[in-house]
C-alpha cells in the first residue's frame, strides 16, 4: 500500500511525464522517490477531460519499477491509446491525471458459476483472456458505470473482444486484482485517494 504523500507523489509524476512528453517529446526518469517507486508494481494511468476519458494505458503485471511504469503509462495514455488522438499541449491544463496502483492478479480458482458472488463492485478489477484475447477492467469501472458483478464480468469479457457470456467457458481464464487509486481532484490541483469500499476520501494537498 502507498501511503498518501507516495500517491501524491505518483500523480505528480505521471502529470510531469505526460506534460513533458506532450510540451518537449522529453522522458522524464523517475530518480529520487520513496523506495516503493523501485518496487515492481503493475499500474494504469487514466486521463480524463471535462469528465470523459481521454486515456487509459498500463501494465496489468508488475513487471516493471513502479516510477518507471508510471512514466510509460503516462506517456502511452497521452499519445499511444488507440481510441484517442495524441494530447495535444493546449488541452494539458484541462486533463485530470489518476493513477491506480494494482496488487499481482489471480485466477479465480473457484467454479465459473460462482464467479458473479465472487466479485466484490468497488474493490475487484478484472482480467478476462482466452487464447489471443485479453481485456482488463479497473476496479473503479464497475460502480463509476454502474455495474453489478454479472454485467461486469461481461463487460470485461467484450472489452476482450468476446462474447459476454465468455467468462462462464473452462477455455476462459478470468483474474481479479486490487488497486489503491489516486487522482487529482481538477487538472494540476490536489490529490485524493479514491474509494468506493466505503463513504471516505482522504485529501492531500
Amino acid at each position: 500500500m502507498l501511503t498518501p504523500e507516495e500517491g501524491r507523489l505518483a500523480v505528480r509524476l505521471a502529470r510531469d511525464a505526460l506534460t513533458s512528453y506532450i510540451e518537449k517529446k522529453k522522458i522524464i526518469d523517475s530518480k529520487g522517490l520513496p523506495q516503493v517507486f523501485d518496487e515492481l508494481r503493475g499500474v494504469f494511468v487514466t486521463l480524463h477531460k471535462e469528465g470523459d476519458l481521454r486515456g487509459c494505458i498500463g501494465y496489468p503485471q508488475p513487471i516493471m519499477p513502479l516510477g518507471k511504469a508510471i512514466v510509460d503509462s503516462a506517456i502511452n495514455a497521452c499519445s499511444r491509446d488507440p481510441r484517442f488522438p495524441c494530447v495535444r499541449p493546449t488541452e494539458l491544463k484541462s486533463i485530470v491525471v489518476e493513477v491506480t496502483i494494482l496488487t499481482k492478479p489471480e485466477v479465480y480458482k473457484e467454479p465459473k458459476k460462482k464467479l458473479p458472488e465472487l466479485v466484490v463492485i468497488g474493490k475487484h478489477g478484472l482480467i478476462v483472456s482466452r487464447g489471443p484475447y485479453s481485456g482488463l477492467l479497473l476496479p473503479q469501472v464497475a460502480p463509476e458505470w454502474g455495474f453489478d458483478s454479472l454485467e461486469f464480468l461481461s463487460q470485461t469479457c467484450v472489452k476482450a473482444g468476446l462474447s459476454p457470456d465468455a467468462w462462464l467457458d473452462e477455455d476462459t481464464e478470468v483474474q481479479h486484482f486490487e488497486a489503491q487509486i489516486f487522482a487529482e481532484v481538477a487538472p494540476e490541483r490536489e490529490v485524493f485517494e479514491k474509494s468506493f469500499t466505503d463513504s471516505s476520501c482522504g485529501t492531500m494537498k
